[in-house]
């Protein structure tokens, strides 16, 4: 500054004026440095949904094959009940044609085929219901990986509205996306809480 009151205002100076003001550009200025702070975010959601997706969609696969290995294991025991079966009918045959002091010998055969057929029965039937178990489970991971990838694709979209309102300045795109964002979080929010 001069001693008569006079300013002389040189380029470093017009440039540390303006970045103390928010920088060039005035209300874009604003609206660059929020798009990418809401960017960096939402990718950061977005990384965290998809690492979700990917994890519930692991388990789904996972209890899907539990789940067949419990049906092998019961069809194997309804084998074992089968030849239990055949073996018991095989007894009973001999004891009707057998004559009346080796109907006893028979008799045993035939009652503990029985108990070995109940026995067997009660494992093949727990085998079925930790099978329908397991797949429950994985159609509910299923479900759950299905609502993380919405979310994903939505916070995509977002990211995606983001770049072509930096590009075009039009503030409709910024409010779109922001709302697909919110959409985003809400569906993520949703497989977070198994809905």
């Amino acid at each position: 500054m001069s001693e008569d009151g006079f300013h002389v205002h040189g380029p470093h100076d017009h440039e540390i004026e303006h970045a103390q003001q928010g920088g060039h550009g005035g209300e874009h200025g604003g609206m660059i440095n929020q798009i990418a702070m809401f960017t960096a975010i939402i990718a950061t959601i977005g990384a965290i949904f998809g690492y979700m997706g990917g994890a519930t969609q692991a388990n789904a696969g996972l209890y899907k094959n539990n789940a067949a290995i419990k049906k092998t294991e019961a069809s194997n025991q309804w084998n074992y009940f089968q030849s239990k079966s055949t073996k018991q009918s095989l007894a009973e045959l001999a004891r009707d044609l057998s004559s009346a002091d080796t109907k006893a010998k028979y008799q045993d055969k035939v009652d503990r085929y029985e108990k070995e057929k109940n026995e067997i029965k009660a494992v093949a039937d727990k085998l079925e219901a930790d099978a329908t178990q397991w797949d429950k489970q994985s159609d509910e991971q299923m479900h759950q990986h299905h609502r993380w990838a919405q979310s994903t694709t939505v916070l995509q979209v977002s990211i995606a509205l983001a770049a072509i309102a930096l590009l075009t300045r039009k503030k409709w795109l910024e409010v779109a996306m922001f709302g697909a964002g919110a959409v985003g979080i809400v569906v993520g929010a949703l497989a977070a809480m198994h809905l």
